[in-house]
């Protein structure tokens, strides 16, 4: 397999180290996921309005969905990067970690909302009809599950983007979710 080196600011587009201006001012960093996507004259600034684009669901619920998608799809360094992101959304160790299973016993919307992204990456959007129906149950809308979806697609680019690569992890790294639930 190829290497990958994170590429540094004077590697990339002068388009690209405007964004890496902005994600230091804001981030205090560059996090080498969004400057491996920086390879791409175009990917960070898709990626990063993708992402940060409006949605319906709230912060906590995007970072349930990022853990959730994350564990499914073995992505450590997004695994790492949204329990880092999860414990600033008021999420404690042992429910990031429920959340990385696709569950959320401390909370029955949440736990429709893990179970759904969890079903939905495993199934490759052939979900699981009582699933989705426990979903709505739980009081999302349509317009929430086409939210969550982008969202699943949107973790789903980051997961494979850090498998393809294996660039370093620069964020504390998260337990293997077997070690850690011992």
């Amino acid at each position: 397999m190829s290497t990958f080196n994170v590429p540094t600011r004077e590697e990339v587009s002068e388009n690209n180290q405007a964004i890496f201006d902005n994600l230091n001012k804001a981030l205090g960093f560059v996090p080498n996921l969004y400057a491996t996507y920086a390879n791409s004259n175009t990917a960070l600034e898709n990626y990063l309005n993708f992402a940060n684009a409006k949605t319906s669901l709230s912060a906590k619920e995007k970072e349930v969905v990022n853990l959730a998608v994350s564990q499914v799809n073995n992505c450590i360094y997004c695994l790492s990067a949204h329990t880092a992101i999860g414990k600033m959304n008021g999420f404690t160790d042992e429910q990031i970690l429920e959340l990385r299973a696709g569950e959320a016993s401390f909370d029955n919307k949440l736990d429709a909302l893990a179970r759904l992204a969890r079903n939905i990456t495993e199934n490759r959007g052939r979900t699981d009809e009582a699933v989705l129906e426990n979903y709505f149950n739980a009081g999302y809308s349509k317009g929430n599950l086409i939210d969550t979806i982008s969202l699943v697609g949107d973790k789903t680019i980051s997961n494979y983007v850090h498998s393809t690569t294996q660039v370093p992890v620069d964020f504390p790294v998260a337990q293997p979710l077997e070690v850690a639930t011992i």
